[in-house]
C-alpha cells in the first residue's frame, strides 16, 4: 500500500471515528477491586456501527492505556504480553456484544488502566479503541471475612436459620462457603451491580440441648492461592423446650408446699385450741373446788355454833 493510500486510510479512520463516534460505544466499570492471587472479571459491553456480526468475525483485544500495543488479551494468544499469557480470557460472547474479561491469578501490579479494542473483519476501517473508557484495578491484599447473621438465643426443637454471605468480583469462580454445624444448606449467587457479586449460604438446623453455648462457624474459600480460610463465628444459647415434666414438676412442688403449709397450720390451730380448752377446764375445776371447800367450811362452822348454844342453855335439873 502506497503512502497516499495509507494517509487516505488514516483520514477515513478519523472521519469514521467522528461520524460514528456516537455509535462506537463501550460500557465498563472505571474502577474495580481485585483480590490478589484470586481472579477478577471486568464487565464490558460494546456497540459498533456496522451490521451485526457473528463472534467469528469480530476480533477483540484488551491493552494498556499507556501502551496500546501492549496487549493483556488478544484473539491471537501469541500477541499477549508475557506477563498475562494464560491469565486472561473473554468470558462473554462477542456476537452478543459482551466483551467481559477475566484476569486469573491476580498480581499486585495488575493495576492498569486497561482498555478494550474491537476490530470487525468487514473492512479495514471497522476498528475502534475505547481509550476514553478504561478500567483501573485496586488490589486487595487480604481477603475479607464473611458476614454471619443469626439469633443469639434459640429455642430447643425449633428450626433456626443462619445466613452467611461474602462479596467478591469474580463471578466465573465463585467463592465457596461451608459450615461447622450439620444441617440443610442453600447456596445463592447475586449480581449486586458495578462488577460486584454476592454469594450467600443459608444453614437450617434444629438445635438441641447439646448446642447450648456452642459456636457455629462459617468459612469462605476463595478461588486461587489465597492464603488462609476466612471465618466468622457466632455463639448461641439454647432455651429448653417446655415439656410435660417442666409443667408438672413446678405444679406438684407448689401443690406439695401448699399442702405442707396447710397441714402445719391445721396442727398449730388444733394444738392452740386444745391448749385453750385445757386452760379453761383447769380454771373451771379450780373455781368449783374453792367454792366446794368454802361451802364445807361454812357448814362445819354453822353446826358447831348450834351445839354450843344448846349446851349453854341447859340447866341442870339437880341444881
Amino acid at each position: 500500500m502506497g503512502v497516499r493510500a495509507r494517509v487516505l486510510l488514516c483520514w477515513l479512520q478519523v472521519l469514521c471515528a467522528v461520524v460514528f463516534g456516537d455509535v462506537w460505544k463501550v460500557e465498563v466499570e472505571s474502577k474495580m477491586d481485585a483480590l490478589v492471587s484470586s481472579c477478577v472479571v471486568l464487565p464490558c459491553t460494546f456497540k459498533y456501527p456496522a451490521q451485526e456480526q457473528p463472534s467469528s468475525r469480530i476480533r477483540a483485544m484488551w491493552h494498556t492505556k499507556k501502551k496500546p500495543e501492549e496487549f493483556i488479551y488478544h484473539n491471537d494468544p501469541t500477541k499477549a504480553t508475557e506477563n498475562f499469557k494464560g491469565r486472561t480470557k473473554l468470558i462473554g460472547s462477542l456476537g452478543d456484544l459482551n466483551c467481559s474479561l477475566e484476569i486469573d491469578g491476580v498480581r499486585n501490579h495488575d493495576n492498569g488502566p486497561y482498555c478494550f479494542r474491537v476490530e470487525l473483519e468487514t473492512s479495514e476501517i471497522d476498528k475502534y479503541s475505547f481509550v476514553d473508557n478504561c478500567v483501573t484495578i485496586k488490589m486487595i491484599e487480604k481477603a475479607s471475612k464473611p458476614e454471619l447473621l443469626a439469633e443469639t438465643s434459640v429455642k430447643e426443637g425449633q428450626p433456626v436459620i443462619f445466613k452467611c454471605s461474602v462479596r467478591h468480583t469474580c463471578p466465573s469462580h465463585q467463592p465457596t462457603l461451608s459450615w461447622s454445624h450439620p444441617g440443610t444448606t442453600i447456596m445463592s449467587y447475586k449480581d449486586i451491580g458495578h462488577g460486584n457479586w454476592e454469594v450467600e449460604s443459608l444453614l437450617t438446623f434444629t438445635p438441641t440441648k447439646e448446642d447450648d453455648h456452642s459456636s457455629v462457624t462459617c468459612t469462605v474459600k476463595y478461588h486461587g492461592s489465597v492464603e488462609g480460610e476466612m471465618q466468622a463465628t457466632h455463639q448461641i444459647t439454647v432455651k429448653e423446650q417446655a415439656t410435660l415434666s417442666h409443667i408438672l414438676i413446678p405444679a406438684i412442688s407448689g401443690l406439695g408446699a401448699a399442702l405442707l403449709v396447710g397441714l402445719l397450720c391445721f396442727f398449730v390451730v388444733k394444738r392452740y385450741k386444745n391448749r385453750i380448752a385445757e386452760l379453761q377446764s383447769r380454771n373451771d375445776n379450780g373455781m368449783w373446788s374453792r367454792l366446794s371447800r368454802m361451802s364445807r367450811r361454812f357448814r362445819s362452822g354453822e353446826g358447831s355454833s348450834g351445839t354450843g348454844g344448846r349446851e349453854q342453855g341447859q340447866v341442870p335439873k339437880n341444881f
